[in-house]
């Protein structure tokens, strides 16, 4: 089945559920064409379960996704875990969670081994080139778009400002920044609850779709009402899952190995990504390029064009900091980089989806349990706004690194600098999308290369 609309369904009648299989059919196909980032990958859901297959009502969709948008972790890969278990247990939502990931996964782990293999070949090092001045505006963009969302008082614009100081200035760790965001936030609510007012969740369209299988109105499932015991297997299994791995790899290989670090760096990393992928990558620079060394920081630049340009969400590009660092380490030798760069890929990424799945597997008969509106804390306000400094940071720290190569005594390197001005007027300007973009300044710093435009 299709998913088709049938002429026999008016929108006063449900469809048929879907069956299991016609379920995992659809996730495998949203694995493969996520494209667009968050709000475009809810977009797609939206408008094939909720507007065309009628899977799931409107109020039922919004209520998940602000549930999904609360937690830390890329919400439109914890979205369609969610709606997944909804419709099919526990396996349902592993299911829809998993192939999510896994097409992106695949397509990283090939990117990555083109990009260690053959990056210096001068067509590649050209088209790599143009790319990183564009991902330096996508990242400013993203300040922008989320902090002309989120502040809307003088307390959130003076978070976000001392959150620019704090790691800018004084490299605070992100996660002593989003703490001190949350108590400052849960601190403001309760003095001035107006200043820390909410934004509204991703737009999805507008309601009266026509009835659907999960209706607004239709009882929870059994398996989705909250049992205290199931509540606890879920966390002891997922607790089984997190630690069982990593003592695997510390005993392969001991603690201070790359895989067990990546494991323990990734798992802490999962648990701050609050605000989206923009917000956890300060802390993925911090650690994996100047803590850990796995990775340069004109590689790191690189690796998040090539999450931009992958499916799947962009946190994704933890992939690739794993497949290079792994490959850049030869964990298991000169003769078997491949090996140690896929490994490392695996590792990043199973420890950084891993509490996804446990939040929504052990959150969602809560959410269920409290069918509503599910309002945003002041916390979390408090923890977004700091989001848009840490993340204005990020843009200051690439093009930093793009506009003068050899650091900020040295040479500007002004072709660079007209490529990134021409992607910030795309953007801002002209509202191209991000992905036309990236290609545009790809083709641009190619030709550059080409014609001997720029030094090598």
């Amino acid at each position: 089945m299709s998913g088709a609309a049938n002429p026999s369904i008016t929108p006063a009648t449900a469809p048929r559920a879907p069956s299991f299989e016609q379920a995992l059919r659809y996730w495998w196909k949203l694995g493969w064409i996520s494209f667009g980032g968050p709000a475009g990958q809810i977009a797609i859901m939206h408008h094939e379960l909720v507007e065309r297959r009628r899977w799931i009502s409107e109020g039922r969709f919004l209520h998940a996704l602000n549930y999904c948008m609360v937690l830390p972790g890329p919400e439109a890969q914890q979205l369609a875990t969610y709606i997944g278990w909804l419709m099919h247990r526990t396996w349902g939502g592993i299911v829809a969670g998993s192939l999510f990931v896994l097409p992106s996964l695949a397509v990283l782990i090939a990117l990555s081994w083109l990009y260690m293999a053959y990056g210096h070949v001068p067509a590649i090092a050209g088209i790599l080139y143009g790319i990183k001045p564009a991902v330096t505006a996508i990242v400013l963009h993203a300040a922008w778009r989320i902090g002309s969302r989120t502040l809307k008082s003088p307390p959130l614009w003076v978070i976000a400002a001392a959150a620019f100081a704090a790691i800018y200035f004084f490299a605070v760790p992100f996660p002593a920044i989003v703490l001190a965001a949350g108590v400052f936030g849960a601190a403001g609510g309760r003095v001035a609850p107006a200043q820390f007012t909410v934004a509204q969740a991703h737009g999805s369209g507008n309601a009266g779709q026509g009835a659907a299988v999960l209706d607004d109105t239709t009882p929870t499932p059994e398996h989705a009402r909250f049992r205290a015991a199931h509540l606890a297997v879920v966390i002891g299994f997922g607790l089984l899952l997190w630690a069982g791995p990593l003592a695997l790899l510390v005993w392969m290989s001991g603690s201070a190995s790359t895989l067990a670090q990546m494991g323990w760096f990734f798992t802490k990393a999962a648990l701050v990504t609050f605000g989206g992928a923009y917000a956890v990558l300060p802390y993925v620079v911090q650690g994996a390029v100047e803590t850990y060394g796995w990775l340069t920081t004109p590689q790191m630049i690189d690796g998040l064009a090539l999450g931009e340009t992958s499916p799947g969400p962009l946190i994704m590009v933890v992939a690739f900091v794993g497949f290079v660092g792994g490959w850049s380490k030869q964990m298991f030798g000169p003769d078997q980089l491949f090996a140690a760069g896929a490994l490392a890929a695996t590792v990043a990424t199973w420890f950084t989806f891993l509490p996804s799945f446990v939040f929504i597997l052990a959150g969602g008969p809560l959410v269920e349990s409290t069918h509503g509106q599910l309002r945003f804390t002041a916390p979390l306000t408090g923890i977004t706004a700091a989001v848009v400094g840490v993340i204005v940071n990020l843009a200051v720290f690439f093009a930093l690194h793009v506009l003068w190569p050899s650091g900020i005594g040295g040479k500007l390197d002004w072709i660079s600098a007209l490529i990134g001005l021409g992607a910030v007027l795309a953007l801002f300007r002209w509202k191209a999308g991000v992905i036309p973009v990236i290609f545009a300044c790809a083709a641009v710093g190619l030709a550059v290369t080409l014609l001997g435009l720029r030094s090598a």
